[in-house]
């Protein structure tokens, strides 16, 4: 038998509503989708909802703005057109502009 530890929330009235219709709708007590909730958020992969690091965007940031100070690679020229990525995007996803 899993023990179950008594815990008193406050929920904003929106959220009493949605947790009554939702709980009534599955057939499943309000206790048990706020038990389903809780886990499916601890549950989550942390990278998935995690902030990202400030530091992090900074070096990266500082190494785009080298690049774009350094300009075109010497010796490199482009093979390709803003034209054409725009194109081969808008078929891949099978948009076309009206």
């Amino acid at each position: 038998m899993t023990i179950m530890v008594r815990k008193q929330i406050y929920l904003k009235k929106r959220q009493a509503i949605s947790l009554k219709r939702q709980s009534r709708s599955r057939g499943i007590s309000e206790a048990e989708l706020i038990r389903q909730a809780i886990d499916h958020q601890i549950d989550r992969d942390p990278m998935e909802s995690s902030h990202p690091d400030p530091a992090a965007w900074e070096k990266a940031h500082k190494f785009m703005l080298a690049l774009q100070a350094a300009g075109p690679i010497p010796d490199r020229p482009r093979r390709w057109t803003r034209e054409e990525l725009y194109e081969e995007r808008m078929n891949r996803y099978a948009r076309h502009p009206r």
